[in-house]
């Protein structure tokens, strides 16, 4: 007789405690934009509908593509050089993540999409200000070494030095 396979008390937990995602995303730019917020409210939903409880998220903009994406809607293959780009944050079970990305997959407004895991907290990075009189910015020559002392410059003898650099 074969024995029952026995789980490990981890593993249940670990398969049943949600994880945190990012959905980022691309709609067709054949949506008006008054039509934008429509379709942004659905993937929501969609999300929802899985139980997935949303974190953060940024309303789709318009935006250029590095280069021309390919859909086919309605046995028509569409060419798209600009589409609406957005994000969701959500926290899901694994489980369902992969019934979410095959309901993603029949989309007709997605061009692509792409569903990672993340954290919770905000991992996008400050901008650091970097002053004017930072030591990254002054040129070799402008640094001074202990025991240095400035030379002033004749310009008569650099003429001369480039001369007999010259003639050679």
């Amino acid at each position: 007789m074969p024995e029952p396979e026995i789980k490990d008390e981890n593993e249940n937990k670990e398969e049943a405690e949600p994880r945190v995602y990012e959905l980022g995303y691309l709609l067709v730019p054949t949506i008006s934009e008054e039509n934008v917020p429509a379709s942004y409210g659905n993937l929501k939903e969609l999300v929802a509908s899985f139980s997935g409880t949303l974190i953060t998220d940024e309303i789709p903009k318009k935006v250029a593509l590095a280069y021309i994406m390919q859909k086919t809607l309605a046995n028509v293959r569409n060419k798209f050089n600009t589409a609406y780009f957005g994000w969701v944050k959500f926290q899901m079970n694994a489980d369902k993540v992969l019934e979410l990305k095959k309901k993603l997959d029949l989309h007709p407004d997605l061009i692509r999409f792409l569903i990672l895991k993340t954290v919770k907290e905000n991992t996008i990075a400050a901008k650091r200000f970097v002053g004017r009189d930072s030591a990254y910015r002054k040129t070799p020559s402008a640094r001074k070494t202990e025991g240095e002392e400035a030379v002033p410059i004749n310009k008569e003898e650099i003429d001369k030095e480039i001369d007999a650099m010259v003639a050679v």
